[in-house]
This record gives structure tokens, C-alpha cells and sequence, in this order.
């Protein structure tokens, strides 16, 4: 089978590129070639006989609305040219204004402006001002726009998740267009251990939770773990994400938490940072696939989300919390307190997580994707003909 999979990474270091990482090595482990229409390729991949990369680079221009414009321009046309040599194209949500047979959904946009809505109007000092927000706004508009012409034009939606499948029903997406396909976990590289928390300069005989993701935007709703952390004063908080724009450092300063909230940059070393943590805090107002969740608990921590994560049911009351509202700042304060307060009941949780995130591998996953490819691709490769489409924007 002949695979075409366009996606802006295929790497380990990313979430939707960690996904089309682990198809990609099981797609050639299965004998099949795989051709990446992609700005960033994992190296280990860059020699396989089976792979060939079609490089779109789109790092040096300045904001992601104009690098995701123009890999959508040229990959498009690209595909006009060799769509017919492959038996199946593989698309990720509004990446490029070509038709696909299997379009992964990692984000609906529509959705989230629904969420937003509704979790900004409860929690408005959260919003994000002046040209900054103006541009997030339009952004969202924009791809949820693109999005709805990309699943239209898809033979089968992938949804990474239960609540991420209601989503596009919702949408207006047919039942039986979609398939359920969650993340996995890479169970060797997040794994229970000890690391010393000096290497990052955070304190070592304190309770210490994690937060990790974007921290320029509200989604991830660091702002109510934040105001939460005034109601437990033994906790302190390392923060994953580039804090560069972010308003979160100042907050933290205002609230008196300067000394217990470390914000520590993007990390490439998430996997190790866990082990010098004792618990993982994501009450993310919207998430389609919490993948870091996944990882936090294959690493043997407890954790402490919300049900507006899609892949929060994995998360039992043996292995976490799930918060009903994320924007509940009471019921987290209590719930981070008695985490703080009883260390063997955290031991006992972790441990009961990593057991439950064992069950979820990446292997199983990219299975489950390969199974459907091979159910969906032709047995020779198509004619140019049969990938006939009408006249579509540049986008």
C-alpha cells in the first residue's frame, strides 16, 4: 500500500506529529511506503528505503495563521499533481484544501469557540486583550471555517477521543463517517523513576505539582490552578510552556505565589521532569485529546483534570480527579489540599495510574489506524481521474 500523510510535524516532540510518528513506523514496519508532505521529519525516519519526505518549510514566516496558509497553498497543489499514485491520503483536520480518505481530528475550532464562550463569560479575567486577542479570535473564526469544509470533504474522520466524536456529531458530522481512535503512550519513555529536582532549580523538600502546555491563551486554564494555589500554601508549581507573551507570570506575582509557581520554559524533557514531581494538575476548559494527561499517568503520577478533556475517562478515582467544572476554583483548592496532605494516598494513586495507562500504547493505536487504512485503500493505486474535486479556495 502507497500512504500520503500531510502533517506539519512527524516527531516526537509534538502532539499530532507524535501520532503520525508511531503510524508512520507502523505503516513501514508493515512492508508499506509512506510518503510526509510535512515542515519537520523525526530523523530516525529520514533514511527508511519506505519513507520519502516532501519538505514545506514554513518556520521563518511570522505568525502561525501565515505558515498554516501557506503549507495548506502548497501542499494542495502539490497533491493536484501526485494524488494519483497513492491508494490513501491520510489529512489532519484543515491542513490543506485537498480531499482526504482519512482525516484525523486533533481540534475542533467551532467547538472551542462554544467552550470559550461560555468559560470566558465565567471566568473574564482570563481574556485576552488589545491585537493579541483580536488575532486569536480571527484565527479560531478562520479554521473553524476550513474545518468544516475539510470534514465535508472527507471519506472518514478520525476522532482521538468519546467527547472529540460528539463534537463533530454535534457538528453536524454523520455518525457512521466517524471512527474513534485514541492516543497512545510511549511506556518506556514516560515511565515511574526519581529525578533530582535541582537540574531545574525547584525546590526538593516541598509538594510539587505540574502543569504543562500553552500558557499564552486561556484554554488550559492555568488561571484558576493558579488562584486555587492561594487556598494551599504548602504546594508549589512548575509550569511547562513558553512564558514569552504569556500573562500567567504576572498573575502568579499578584497573587503572592511568586515564590511557589517556577515557571520553567517549553521542555523538551517533560518525560524526566515528571519523575521530580508528586502530581499532575490539567483542568484544560477545552481538550479534544489530552495527551499529556496520558503521559502523566504512564509516568506514575496522580493527577488532577477536568471532564472538559477528551480522554478524562480513562482517569478513575483510583488513579485521579475529574473535575466537573473546570472553572471550579473551590473544588480544586480541596482537592490539591488533600493531595498535599496524604502522601501515601498520591503513591497509591500514581501507581494505580501508570497501571491504567499500560492498557493504551502507541502500538495499539497506530494498529487501529493501519487496520483502517488497509480497510479503505483500493487494491491498486487510483487514477488521476477518481480524485476528481471542485474548484476550492487557497485554503
Amino acid at each position: 500500500m502507497k500512504l500520503c500523510i500531510v502533517t506539519h510535524r512527524v516527531s516526537l516532540g509534538d502532539g499530532q506529529g507524535r501520532v503520525n510518528y508511531a503510524v508512520v513506523r507502523h505503516a513501514i514496519g508493515a512492508g508499506h511506503q509512506v510518503t510526509l508532505l510535512a515542515s519537520e521529519v523525526a530523523p530516525d525516519l529520514l533514511h527508511h528505503p519506505l519513507v520519502s519526505w516532501i519538505n514545506l518549510p514554513v518556520d521563518g514566516l511570522p505568525t502561525e495563521l501565515l505558515r498554516n496558509l501557506v503549507f495548506s497553498w502548497r501542499s494542495g497543489r502539490w497533491l493536484q499533481k501526485h494524488a494519483a499514485e497513492f491508494d490513501l491520503i491520510k489529512l489532519n483536520g484543515a491542513i490543506t484544501n485537498f480531499p482526504a480518505d482519512v482525516n484525523a481530528v486533533h481540534f475542533v475550532h467551532s467547538d472551542w469557540l462554544r467552550f470559550a464562550k461560555r468559560s470566558l463569560r465565567e471566568s473574564p479575567a482570563s481574556n485576552t486583550p488589545g491585537l493579541r486577542g483580536l488575532y486569536q479570535r480571527c484565527y479560531t473564526l478562520l479554521n473553524a471555517h476550513w474545518e468544516r469544509q475539510a470534514f465535508g470533504r472527507s471519506q472518514v474522520l478520525v476522532a482521538v477521543s468519546h467527547a472529540m466524536r460528539q463534537s463533530l456529531i454535534d457538528l453536524g458530522v454523520p455518525a457512521a463517517k466517524i471512527r474513534v481512535i485514541a492516543n497512545g503512550v510511549d511506556l518506556t519513555e514516560f515511565s515511574p523513576g526519581h529525578a533530582e529536582r535541582s537540574h531545574w532549580d525547584l525546590p526538593e523538600t516541598v509538594p510539587l505539582a505540574l502543569f504543562a502546555g500553552d500558557i499564552k491563551t486561556p484554554r488550559k486554564n492555568l488561571e484558576t490552578v493558579l488562584h486555587a494555589m492561594t487556598q494551599v500554601p504548602a504546594l508549589h508549581l512548575a509550569v511547562a510552556g513558553d512564558p514569552a507573551g504569556s500573562p500567567y507570570p504576572a498573575l502568579a506575582a499578584s497573587l503572592g505565589l511568586g515564590d511557589r509557581v517556577h515557571f520553567l520554559g517549553y521542555r523538551r524533557d517533560l518525560a524526566t521532569l515528571m519523575n521530580a514531581v508528586d502530581l499532575f494538575v490539567f483542568p484544560s476548559r477545552y481538550e479534544t485529546s489530552g495527551l499529556v494527561l496520558l503521559e502523566a499517568m504512564a509516568a506514575g503520577l496522580p493527577v488532577v483534570t477536568a471532564a472538559t478533556v477528551g480522554g478524562a475517562e480513562i482517569v478513575t478515582p483510583e488513579c485521579g480527579v475529574v473535575l466537573p467544572d473546570p472553572n471550579d476554583q473551590p473544588a480544586l483548592a480541596q482537592i490539591l489540599q488533600t493531595l498535599v496532605a496524604d502522601p501515601q494516598r498520591r503513591s497509591q494513586m500514581g501507581q494505580a495510574a501508570r497501571r491504567r495507562a499500560e492498557t493504551q500504547t502507541w502500538d495499539v493505536t497506530a494498529q487501529q489506524y493501519l487496520t483502517l487504512f488497509e480497510t479503505l485503500a483500493p487494491s491498486p493505486a487510483r487514477h488521476e481521474a477518481d480524485r476528481h474535486h471542485p474548484h476550492l479556495l487557497p485554503h
